[in-house]
């Protein structure tokens, strides 16, 4: 049996749940998510919580069993507290700024970069230098943050890039002269 599938999720106060066939769409303070569920995984909403099932042992119905149960509970924790990524661009001259809705960044090429920000996410900058990327899906804040990171990725020899706030970059040693 699945320990994380089995386990139900809990739906905090202000949080309205609707299940049709097929999908499932969670509503709260932060926003509102919906997904499309398996047809073999069935999500019952009893007594505040939620629970999922499956039809069978077999491979596929135990893996999305655990999958469904983690989107959903991460869908409810996106409504309620939501997520967030920082990053850190680390480099002479290379800052960022907000401008509507588009992110631009300075990060020593020629021209500067322009990131659209899709709806649903907050991008905020902080000393020009430290961004934060919040949202109520999971998924997508994760995907955005990585987009920004992917325009100049961290360098080993002087660290040079955008990383993550958590992140470690393993250095090397430069050339020794002779």
């Amino acid at each position: 049996m699945s320990r994380i599938g089995s386990k139900p999720v809990l739906i905090p106060e202000g949080v309205r749940v609707e299940l049709t066939e097929g999908a499932i769409s969670i509503a709260g303070p932060k926003g509102r998510l919906s997904l499309r569920l398996h047809p073999s995984i069935m999500v019952k909403a009893e007594d505040g919580q939620l629970s999922c099932r499956r039809p069978s042992d077999a491979k596929l119905h135990r893996s999305l069993h655990g999958l469904t149960r983690t989107l959903v509970a991460n869908m409810v924790v996106g409504v309620t507290k939501g997520f967030e990524k920082k990053l850190e661009l680390v480099g002479v001259g290379y800052r960022a700024s907000v401008q509507g809705s588009n992110l631009t960044l300075m990060l020593g090429y020629s021209h500067p970069l322009v990131v659209p920000i899709p709806e649903g996410i907050k991008v905020a900058v902080e000393n020009q230098n430290v961004l934060t990327v919040t949202g109520a899906d999971k998924q997508q804040v994760g995907e955005i943050a990585a987009k920004i990171r992917r325009l100049r990725p961290p360098e080993p020899y002087k660290g040079k890039g955008i990383k993550y706030a958590d992140e470690r970059i393993r250095r090397k040693a430069g050339k020794t002269g002779a």
